[in-house]
């Protein structure tokens, strides 16, 4: 009997998880649609064409840097750190004007990021965490749907996205963690 409460409470822990996941999923569909269908005629120009900073995320935080291919194409490259290791992200996304709002763009794409972790906790946003016993070499596939606001007459830009994330690296999982990011732009 004891033990199937325990399995019932850990079933539970697995639907709530599994829950805040749809959630989070549902919540940058729905934004991806009404900033697409608002925004499809319009044609989004950028403020600027090389911005570097910092991001800050659910998996690393690091070093960030976006590059405009043309107004509505954009490359954005992280040099992720965290306790164990290091990796490194690259995204290809597109841009459209967000609301009407001169400076604020809606932005999503997907890439791909390698890295290196040694042995210890990798801590999942909002799910149960992967333990690794020696040191791993981290290979898997990243999107990304978010919003940038560049600030009238400053050369400051700032982003918020949610970015999922599939790694291939120890049995294959799916996560999925907020960004906030903060670039100076050229």
């Amino acid at each position: 009997m004891f033990r199937q409460k325990i399995n019932i409470k850990n079933s539970r822990s697995l639907q709530e998880t599994s829950m805040k996941k749809t959630i989070y999923f549902l919540f940058a569909l729905t934004l991806f649609v009404l900033v697409s269908v608002q925004s499809k005629a319009q044609q989004y120009k950028p403020n600027y064409e090389f911005a570097l900073g910092l991001k800050f995320g659910g998996y690393e935080n690091g070093i960030a840097g976006k590059y405009f291919l043309d107004n509505s194409t954009s490359l954005e490259g992280i040099l992720g750190f965290r306790s164990h290791g290091l990796v490194v992200t690259g995204l290809y996304e597109l841009n459209i004007n967000a609301f009407n709002t001169p400076g604020l763009q809606f932005y999503y794409g997907a890439g791909a990021h390698v890295g290196a972790v040694g042995a210890g906790v990798y801590k999942r946003f909002g799910g149960t965490n992967e333990f690794y016993n020696s040191g791993q070499v981290l290979l898997g596939i990243d999107g990304v749907v978010g919003l940038e606001y560049v600030i009238p007459n400053s050369p400051i830009a700032i982003s918020v996205d949610l970015d999922p994330r599939v790694e291939f690296t120890g049995g294959p999982f799916v996560d999925l963690a907020p960004g906030l990011g903060i670039k100076y732009t050229f």
